[in-house]
């Protein structure tokens, strides 16, 4: 055996003997799940916020680019309704161009204390002037700063260079705290399924699917 292969080996164990869903995991009966999936994402994320559960609104959003590879990134919830799932970015980021190449996405959102996932997967729409504009102000100041200098995610050469637009960019928000940046944006995903699940120690985990119909939402279970 090689030096590669013992290693490859070691790691495949090591990981294969770490711990999942060690705490009390909760119930989940799928036939009292309500008719819609938003009130139970709401239920769920409540009860991870009184859990402690770190982050509770942090959540993986998945897109293409206009090459059709994958893209996936940590952003925070900003809000959820009838309408769907919100969150904000910069039009001119890596993201704000691939939805608008490509205006679909899907959402993952983990809470690992529960043993729970939900995916989402639907169209992104931007939001209007008005809401992208709240959005925007109600950012720190720093956030905001850093917006305004439409530079993320490109090649960072010089720390020095990047603190001195910020210094300026902060500045100008002191003086005009009114300013919004017009590429912010504040999407919203509407989706077309949403799926929860939930893990079980025995490995028989359970997932409900809600399918998006022209009346309503269908409700199926999966197998695990």
């Amino acid at each position: 055996m090689t030096v590669r292969s013992e290693r490859v080996d070691g790691t495949r164990q090591w990981l294969r003997g770490l711990e999942v869903f060690a705490g009390p995991l909760p119930e989940f009966d799928p036939a009292a799940a309500p008719a819609e999936p938003v009130r139970l994402f709401l239920s769920w994320l409540l009860e991870a916020v009184a859990d402690g559960v770190r982050d509770p609104h942090a959540m993986t959003l998945s897109t293409v680019d206009s090459a059709g590879d994958p893209d996936a990134r940590v952003l925070i919830l900003k809000g959820v309704d009838g309408s769907g799932w919100q969150f904000a970015a910069h039009a001119f980021s890596p993201k704000g161009g691939q939805l608008a190449c490509h205006p679909r996405a899907a959402l993952t959102f983990y809470w690992p204390e529960h043993g729970r996932q939900v995916r989402i997967r639907g169209i992104v729409t931007p939001g209007s002037a008005e809401d992208n504009a709240a959005d925007f102000l109600g950012r720190s100041r720093t956030a905001r700063a850093e917006s305004l200098l439409a530079r993320q995610s490109q090649y960072l050469m010089d720390t020095a260079e990047r603190d001195r637009a910020l210094e300026k960019s902060l500045a100008l928000i002191d003086k005009e705290p009114s300013l919004v940046d017009s590429a912010w944006t504040l999407y919203t995903l509407a989706p077309t399924e949403v799926e929860f699940w939930q893990a079980a120690r025995s490995r028989i985990h359970t997932r409900l699917r809600y399918e998006r119909t022209a009346d309503g939402w269908d409700r199926f279970q999966l197998w695990s």
